[in-house]
């Protein structure tokens, strides 16, 4: 049989201070019914003209329409319109709860929200752990923030630290980018992301992947390591450690670098890089090594610093002091290096000196010529001081000068033909079809052709009254066998793609401090069953918290009947 009461239990009112010593769910609210047939021990509240029934214990506060209350277990249900506030930080809203205030764990579900200072959480159902300040969700949830919308299947909310734990198929939705992961630990008051296992940040003109990784999502500015790596278009950047700036479209890297450009087929290396997407550029240096394919072969620059800039099919690559180049049929040295994809002209300067085939070139400034359309070797000019020297196959030197030289290659990049002009000499040993020695042969003119064949000089014409002397060989004696500023270096002479590096010392890499790895996160729920204390009367059981990431809530909006009731 019901009965209405309007008046406090006598117990409350005889004993106050003795249940607020024991911290129990107080109410204000004087209407309530009774039902010992099917809630036993139990409180029922109504709203009534318009106000709801009211709860607080221990600095939390509820409203419901309806709500079941056990006062000798401190065990709240409520139904309808719930809401909850702890003290101005947090508010929470559903259609059913119920509370333990011997454990002061809570759960709601059905249209939850969780309102922050600085964000709001919506999901199906959430757990709300007073004593750990956590809330927990598993069946999906989604978070507003001022700058983006976060959804996972699984979440977490550490309130004294102001810290959600995502997990689970996280999408962050930003107006510039999506980022996708398995786990974000996201600050609310700073809106730092920390990113663990495989994931990706997508935007518009770029792209991020790592397996640990930082990034603020109001300055859109990140920090990435553990197999990370951009995507600018047709670039990609890879590296230790990237820092990434979006509204900069800029991105660096350090440690064990490598930029590919698809676009180019090339490949850059090196322990410090700088990428600007708008300026289209690479600044790398540390080792830097930039591998370009032309045509059948690939050219390899290796310089103390190499800049790379311009548009596909546009770009200008520059190397600074100690360049050395390197293809399959040709090498070189000088101290900086400037190519253009556009007019196919690499020129190098600074005490340049290349080799090709059997013959040492040197001078002040070297250009190899390519044909832009084809992209094979089409000619070489050296600039002043022009010096052309040919180890034979005895062993002797046959030498060239000039003020100014110009070669051409065949389509097999093999050096066909040389012209020498002004003030030009030559020493050249003339020999027999069984290389027997002739004599060696020394020239004056104003220009010279010389002529190629299988890689030896065949053929050698002077221009405008030569002086011309066959000298035999015990004639000439050794000092005057090699023309002014003779030099050979073949030792220099790179060979293989290692030999870019010989003589550089090693570098000590810097240490990269890396983002620390989660901490392993302990059980929200209780492992032992008997600790969580559940009501007897709760929807909650240990088997449906056992597995919380295979689990699915279900709960119904209100009692399994009318409770109100006309007075």
């Amino acid at each position: 049989m019901k009965k209405f009461h309007f008046i406090y239990f006598i117990l409350i009112l005889s004993f106050p201070y003795a249940l607020h010593a024991q911290k129990k769910i107080d109410y204000e609210n004087n209407r309530f019914l009774t039902d010992e047939e099917k809630y036993p021990g139990a409180l029922i509240f109504v709203k009534a003209e318009g106000k709801q029934p009211y709860f607080t214990h221990e600095g939390i506060d509820f409203w419901c329409d309806q709500a079941i209350l056990y006062p000798e277990e401190d065990f709240l249900r409520a139904y309808g319109n719930v809401q909850i506030k702890q003290g101005d930080s947090i508010q929470l809203q559903g259609t059913y709860a119920e509370y333990n205030g011997k454990t002061q764990f809570a759960f709601i579900s059905n249209r939850v929200k969780l309102e922050t200072k600085q964000n709001t959480l919506t999901t199906d159902s959430l757990f709300f752990d007073r004593k750990k300040q956590q809330a927990f969700y598993r069946s999906g949830g989604t978070v507003k923030d001022t700058a983006s919308t976060i959804n996972s299947k699984i979440g977490r909310y550490y309130m004294q630290d102001g810290k959600y734990s995502f997990l689970t198929n996280v999408i962050v939705t930003h107006p510039k980018y999506i980022i996708n992961s398995q786990h974000i630990d996201f600050y609310e008051e700073s809106g730092h992301a920390y990113l663990y296992g495989p994931s990706t940040i997508t935007g518009k003109d770029s792209k991020v992947y790592c397996e640990r990784g930082f990034y603020d999502t109001r300055g859109d500015v990140g920090h990435f390591v553990k197999n990370a790596s951009v995507d600018y278009k047709t670039r990609n950047l890879r590296g230790d450690s990237i820092y990434f700036n979006r509204e900069r479209g800029f991105a660096s890297a350090t440690n064990h670098i490598k930029v590919t450009d698809t676009a180019n087929q090339s490949l850059i290396s090196g322990h410090y890089a700088e990428v600007y997407r708008e300026k289209d550029s690479v600044f790398i240096t540390k080792r830097a090594l930039a591998s370009m394919k032309q045509e059948r072969d690939s050219i390899h620059i290796h310089s103390d610093t190499l800049m790379i800039t311009g548009k596909t099919d546009k770009r200008i690559i520059r190397g600074y002091y100690n360049t050395r180049l390197f293809k399959s049929d040709m090498s070189g040295k000088c101290d900086s290096v400037h190519i253009s994809e556009v007019t196919g002209v690499t020129k190098m300067m600074g005490k340049p000196i290349v080799w090709a085939q059997k013959n040492q070139l040197t001078g002040d400034t070297i250009k190899l010529i390519n044909n832009p359309q084809t992209d094979k070797l089409d000619s070489l000019l050296v600039y002043y001081n022009a010096f052309m020297i040919q180890k034979d196959t005895v062993g002797d030197y046959n030498q060239v000068k000039g003020k100014e030289m110009f070669g051409l290659f065949n389509n097999e990049n093999e050096l066909t033909e040389v012209n020498f002009i002004k003030n030009t000499e030559t020493i050249y040993y003339s020999r027999d079809n069984d290389l027997a020695l002739i004599g060696i042969n020394k020239a004056i003119s104003s220009s010279i052709n010389i002529e190629f064949k299988d890689k030896e000089i065949t053929y050698i014409t002077y221009h405008t009254n030569p002086k011309n002397t066959l000298y035999p060989e015990k004639e000439l004696p050794e000092n005057a066998r090699k023309l002014k500023g003779f030099n050979w270096r073949g030792n220099e002479m790179l060979r293989r793609k290692e030999d870019l590096f010989i003589g550089k010392d090693s570098l000590e890499l810097p240490k990269i401090k890396g983002i620390d790895a989660p901490k392993t996160q302990e059980s929200f729920f209780e492992q032992d069953s008997t600790k969580m204390q559940l009501h007897k009367n709760s929807r909650l059981t240990p088997n449906l918290l056992k597995h919380p990431e295979k689990d699915s809530i279900n709960t119904t909006t209100s009692p399994n009947h009318n409770i109100i009731e006309n007075n």
